[in-house]
């Protein structure tokens, strides 16, 4: 087990889970928790015993989103009425800065299942919409919150929630900065599964870690990348790439295991090579 101020993550390949931990404020996301993200899946990226990463939170809640109060001395420019050239100057590194802790997710190598319960709001739902499959407990409430509180969402979930709702879902739900719960997140298709309870919602979110294990590593992330990189693009640009991404992993050793179990009537053992 690996401790970080905010995170708790602990390994145990093939899987990687990664914990919100803060559940005294219903982990909502101070400066440890933007800063450390980006390390946390750079290293599980790199670790070849870890295949997938469920990413979950301690306590009652998922994350109720950024802290404001926590997050002023880190970004004091947005306490600043007098908004100059210079501040602003200032300002738009910091941005971006916050923008890695989303992005270095979906950037992470390994499949990333955001298991969710409670809150995720605000930019829980933009951590969520980082990862590859979201899943939830029935208890679950999502919101888009930042129009509430004077607040266009810059950490990627305008830009990612609409590839996975659509564009008139995303809209209605950045516009009205309203709650909605787990049985509207299965019908918009921003969550794969709801289930009754956080024991439930933890199992599930290991078989199917372990479903995506079975598989071939190298397709499995090389399907990831391609899914990435096919985001905005045209068919064309994407079949031009899936084909150069294609010819790089064929043959593998993970397709002559594939062939030669299929032979023997077993389970292929992949190994990633």
């Amino acid at each position: 087990m690996s401790e970080y101020q905010f995170y708790v993550v602990e390994k145990k390949p093939p899987i990687a889970w990664v914990y919100l931990n803060r559940p005294e404020k219903f982990n909502a996301m101070n400066e440890p928790a933007w800063r450390e993200s980006p390390k946390i899946f750079q290293n599980l990226s790199d670790d070849e015993d870890i295949k997938v990463v469920i990413i979950s939170g301690k306590g009652k809640h998922f994350t109720a989103g950024i802290d404001l109060m926590g997050m002023a001395g880190v970004i004091p420019e947005m306490g600043i009425k007098e908004q100059l050239g210079a501040i602003k100057w200032k300002l738009l590194p910091k941005i971006y800065m916050l923008q890695d802790t989303m992005t270095c997710i979906e950037k992470c190598r390994k499949p990333v299942i955001a298991a969710i319960h409670g809150y995720c709001i605000g930019a829980g739902l933009d951590m969520a919409t980082a990862c590859d499959i979201r899943l939830c407990t029935q208890d679950a409430v999502f919101s888009l919150r930042e129009a509430e509180v004077g607040f266009v969402a810059d950490v990627g979930v305008l830009q990612r929630l609409p590839h996975i709702v659509g564009q008139g879902i995303a809209r209605e739900l950045a516009y009205t900065a309203k709650n909605f719960n787990a049985k509207r997140a299965k019908e918009i298709l921003l969550v794969n599964e709801i289930y009754e309870n956080h024991e439930a919602l933890m199992a599930g979110a290991e078989k199917m870690a372990m479903d995506i294990v079975a598989n071939s590593p190298l397709a499995v992330q090389a399907s990831k990348d391609v899914l990435n990189y096919c985001v905005g693009k045209t068919i064309d640009d994407g079949l031009k790439y899936v084909a150069s991404i294609s010819a790089n992993i064929i043959p593998s050793n993970d397709l002559y295991e594939a062939m030669t179990a299929m032979m023997e009537k077993r389970k292929p053992n992949f190994t990633g090579k």
